[in-house]
């Protein structure tokens, strides 16, 4: 027996004992916390013997779903309320300063569900034992407690809070290089194998083999799977072929050597293997392998508000938005510089594969329900000094990501497709779902063309003006590069269906200064959260003030509103500046947003399509500036830089951001995009919602047709 063995065992031997020794303890309201939290455990280690002893394979569905409901159910929105995983029901029951924090344990405890599954018992053990150590300390003082008070017969006490959280912070701190080493090895090289070996080996009209993943599943994974079944193979093609074509496009385009490396990252929703299956083997004949990982949420990497690798269904993004800063609970200065030095480490001892890692060939979904997140104050938040030390953080994760991954030298694309929710029926969503099959494979020569009758006029441009319709509060304008040869040089990019799939977008790094003026939306889902009436002030190209109204009639709302945007799309920055402006010429996909009422779900991807949009944070050439980028007509691209990136060489700390937020403009929400040109003389771009510059008019087909 091994001393992993010999641990589990012995740990198996001690999470059995807990439940009724907690019943017999005096822990006052602590005795429900350990009880349910060991017996949680023991159901993880319960469903580790399943899938290993031969039983997960003889299950039929119905025990599937019944394993799969088990793991996550006190998280579900439905039971929500009444779960330890809820800081303010743990804050309720345990106490506002122990709440948060055992509520950050309980959080914790789930990691150990994926890792189950991906027979990382090596993980789990530092999470059981975690466990087991909180559940000592408080065993320790009731019984010193009850030593010192025999005679009193005083009620024991429990450990100091102090004790609780340096707990917690060893547990962070000792795991770091551990938690990095398996973060980078699964996402950057071949290491991790289930998903790839599920995809490959599973017969895919068996839906048994999507609970193998140990993702939630829901009824919605199924219906997708089960409509992928139908689809034909010409369909499948279609999908399949445009995502890993459009990745190969991305390298060629850009001049960069894709027979230099060897991995692809694949980030996908469960529920599309088929199509994925079909993409491994185009990236195979590419002579790539493909990477499948998924992102543990765990106090070790910084929750956000979306995901990344391969995942199921969200249980509830609540539960997400509730522990997304649960490390304020314990970091300082100490921890931050010991998690750089294990990230650090870990790229150091995976760098021979990390640099043949081409970059990520993502799916994203929507159509899920709109998310509206509830604040509560038993959310643990960083305080100014642990948000700089969050902010160096990244900034060192970025500079080491592209150190080691080469990111001169790497690509990626993103195509989307809709999930059943979208849809009131399975008709509706069929018909769909073939909608964004067409968007996504529309003809980019035609877009490429239309493009470039709006570049050329772009390039004479001095600045570029933008002002709403109706109640649009936009008056905004973007100060744009300047060029030294015209003949030669390019302001913006001609983009085509590459890496971002689909077609539909001219955009370019503005120059800060002089870019100033209010964009104003009246709704926009940034990253799965709705922000009602969001309205940033810009002066000099960087963010000077914000507002959003979604905590109208509420206490505090405009500060709520603030502090709002500062978490989900400041990132905690004082500021941040505009990294991109851009022109959406994708009408078909705002057609079909509005045909089917769907706007609002579209996906950023497709949205930022459907009208200009504005992104704050780094630019779209982030780490890739001098990397030389041609437009279809050979032109050079040239405004690629801002202040802030010219700043790589000697502070790259400070060059970048981390972040990159696209914020779009409907078209029924435009009145009017001109370009100014030195003289002063201006040329409409778009006016009342309508491309009227000679040649574009095209474009207006698609609106046309919802007039009708």
């Amino acid at each position: 027996m091994t001393e992993t063995d010999t641990r589990l065992e012995l740990s198996r031997e001690r999470i059995r004992e807990i439940p009724s020794e907690a019943v017999n303890a005096v822990f006052g309201e602590y005795s429900p916390y350990f009880i349910y939290e060991a017996q949680s455990i023991q159901g993880y280690l319960d469903e580790y013997d399943f899938l290993h002893s031969g039983a997960a394979e003889e299950a039929n569905l119905a025990v599937w779903k019944i394993h799969n409901l088990a793991l996550y159910e006190d998280i579900l929105p439905e039971n929500y309320a009444c779960s330890w995983c809820n800081p303010a029901y743990a804050a309720k029951k345990l106490g506002e300063e122990y709440g948060p924090i055992l509520s950050a344990i309980a959080a914790e405890l789930r990691s150990i569900i994926p890792l189950v599954y991906e027979d990382r018992i090596d993980l789990v053990l530092p999470r059981i034992e975690l466990f087991l150590e909180l559940y000592t300390a408080f065993a320790v003082a009731k019984r010193q407690a009850g030593e010192n008070t025999k005679e009193s017969g005083a009620e024991p006490c429990i450990p100091p809070y102090r004790a609780v959280q340096r707990i917690l912070s060893d547990y962070v701190t000792d795991l770091a290089e551990d938690e990095a080493d398996y973060d980078i090895a699964s996402k950057l090289t071949d290491e991790s194998r289930l998903a790839d070996e599920i995809i490959a080996e599973s017969d895919l009209t068996d839906l048994r083999y999507l609970y193998r993943f140990g993702e939630y599943i829901s009824e919605s994974e199924i219906r997708t799977a089960e409509h992928l079944n139908r689809l034909s193979e010409e369909d499948i093609a279609r999908m399949a072929d445009t995502y890993t074509e459009g990745y190969r496009i991305g390298f060629e385009v850009t001049g960069k050597d894709l027979s230099s490396k060897t991995y692809v990252g694949i980030i996908y929703h469960l529920g599309f293997e088929r199509m994925i299956r079909r993409a491994v083997s185009n990236f195979e004949a590419l002579g790539k392998t493909c990477v499948f990982y998924r992102e543990i949420e765990t106090l070790s990497r910084l929750r956000g508000s979306g995901r990344a690798g391969y995942g199921g269904a969200e249980p509830n993004p609540q539960f997400r938005y509730d522990h997304r800063e649960d490390l304020a609970l314990v970091l300082d200065d100490e921890m931050n510089t010991r998690r750089i030095e294990a990230l650090e480490s870990a790229y150091k001892s995976h760098d021979a594969k990390t640099r043949l890692f081409a970059g990520p060939a993502v799916i994203e979904t929507f159509g899920e329900e709109p998310f509206t997140p509830l604040r509560t104050a038993a959310q643990p938040g960083f305080d100014k000094a642990q948000t700089r030390l969050v902010t160096r953080y990244r900034q060192k994760a970025s500079f080491l990501y592209n150190e080691h991954v080469v990111g001169r030298n790497r690509s990626f694309t993103i195509i989307s497709f809709p999930m059943p929710e979208i849809a009131k029926t399975q008709e509706e969503y069929e018909k769909i779902f073939d909608a964004v099959i067409d968007i996504n494979t529309l003809d980019y020569q035609k877009y490429q063309r239309i493009q470039q009758i709006l570049i050329n006029t772009l390039d004479r441009a001095d600045r570029l003006h933008i002002v709403g319709a109706g109640n649009n509060r936009t008056d905004l304008t973007v100060n744009l590069w300047k060029l030294t040869d015209p003949s030669r040089q390019t302001i913006f990019e001609n983009c085509v269906a590459d890496v971002n799939i689909p077609v539909g977008e001219v955009f370019t790094s503005p120059v800060l200064e002089g870019t100033n003026g209010s964009l104003h939306v009246s709704g926009v889902y940034l990253e799965g959260l709705l922000f009602r009436n969001l309205e940033l002030t810009f002066k000099d190209g960087r963010i000077q003030n914000y507002s959003c109204a979604n905590f109208e009639g509420e206490e505090d709302a405009e500060k709520k509103g603030r502090e709002y945007i500062e978490e989900n799309i400041l990132f905690h920055h004082e500021t941040l500046p505009m990294g991109e402006c851009a022109i959406g010429t994708n009408t078909t996909a705002y057609a079909v947003g509005r045909k089917y009422g769907i706007s609002g779900k579209l996906p950023i991807l497709i949205a930022e399509k459907t009208g200009p949009h504005f992104a704050v944070g780094d630019t779209c050439y982030s780490n890739e500036e001098d990397n030389v980028v041609y437009n279809p007509d050979g032109k050079e691209i040239v405004a690629k830089e801002n202040d802030y990136s010219l700043r790589r060489d000697k502070d790259p700390e400070h060059a970048y951001f981390g972040c990159h937020t696209d914020i779009t403009i409907p078209y029924e929400e435009l009145g009017v995009i001109e370009t100014i040109e030195k003289d002063g003389q201006r040329s409409d771009i778009i006016r009342n919602g309508r491309f009227v510059l000679p040649g574009t008019e095209e474009l207006n087909a698609p609106l046309d047709e919802l007039q009708e």
